[in-house]
């Protein structure tokens, strides 16, 4: 799969892109197949991350509600060990992270070198959400702050903390899941129709969807202003979420790949005594 025709280098229009993918692919054949071979790559490539201890990753998740990030996260991103990967999920500021510059509450669950970090939304929300619904007007912040250009100058602070983490060795990720209105109504209605999905409906779901087209313009418009060489934001057709899910685990594959992270050898004296600690542990008397 050529994945570098779903990377963001360049202006894109959303509208002009497909929701749906246009890859032939079998789903039978990618979740026997293909699907199981990444995820084993994955957790193949992160136990190489975590001993090499030299590069971190960052994967960032932002979406429409319903688009399938929790999926996934859950089927996907499982596959790496527990002891080195972390989720963050980012929602209504609390009045002490609002008391704080917004990057405050999102430096603090970076992602260490040696291991993953999956931010289930992220910074982007002080210029998506914010922005659509023009939340700085009721914040408690400096007015100076409270003009048109806040917007432009947090694209350009967010760029910078980018690649301030980018050359402390913090590879990053960043994945739009382009998902149609028409399938998002699908999805709010398994939500009220099934039982069991009842729990994940929220009557927000329907007061932020009538700002469809708000959102599509500020993702639009993020996605053009924050995608570059070194943070580069992927646009996942979301409509069908076996392929989302595969499309997503195969950027992670050779996004670790490209890293190349490498078990450490031991020194050459340290390599020499070996033999010496086997033959000590063979001779023991159990």
């Amino acid at each position: 799969m050529d994945i570098t025709k779903y990377r963001v280098n360049k202006k894109i229009e959303l509208k002009a892109i497909p929701t749906r993918e246009d890859e032939h692919l079998e789903r039978a054949e990618v979740e026997k197949k293909y699907m199981p071979a990444n995820l084993d790559l994955m957790a193949e490539l992160q136990d190489r991350l975590y001993a090499d201890g030299r590069h971190g990753l960052l994967i960032v998740f932002q979406a429409m509600d319903t688009a399938g990030k929790d999926g996934i996260i859950k089927h996907v991103m499982t596959s790496f060990n527990p002891q080195g990967v972390y989720v963050a999920s980012f929602k209504v500021p609390s009045s002490t992270e609002a008391s704080h510059d917004y990057l405050w509450r999102i430096h603090q669950h970076a992602p260490s070198r040696g291991s993953v970090t999956i931010f289930n939304r992220s910074h982007y929300e002080e210029v998506i959400v914010t922005q659509v619904h023009n939340l700085v007007e009721k914040q408690n912040v400096p007015d100076s702050m409270k003009t048109s250009a806040i917007w432009q100058e947090r694209y350009a602070q967010i760029r910078n903390y980018e690649a301030y983490l980018t050359a402390n060795g913090i590879n990053i990720l960043k994945f739009f899941l382009h998902l149609s209105k028409e399938e998002q109504k699908k999805r709010l209605l398994a939500r009220i129709d099934k039982p069991s999905k009842n729990w994940k409906f929220s009557a927000s779901d329907i007061k932020e969807r009538t700002f469809w087209n708000e959102y599509q313009r500020v993702y639009e418009k993020a996605i053009n202003e924050t995608s570059t060489a070194d943070a580069p934001w992927y646009i996942i057709p979301a409509d069908k979420k076996w392929f989302a899910r595969y499309l997503v685990s195969q950027i992670v594959v050779e996004k670790l790949q490209e890293i190349n992270p490498q078990f450490p050898v031991l020194p050459e004296d340290e390599v020499k005594k070996l033999d010496l600690w086997k033959k000590e542990l063979l001779s023991e008397n159990d």
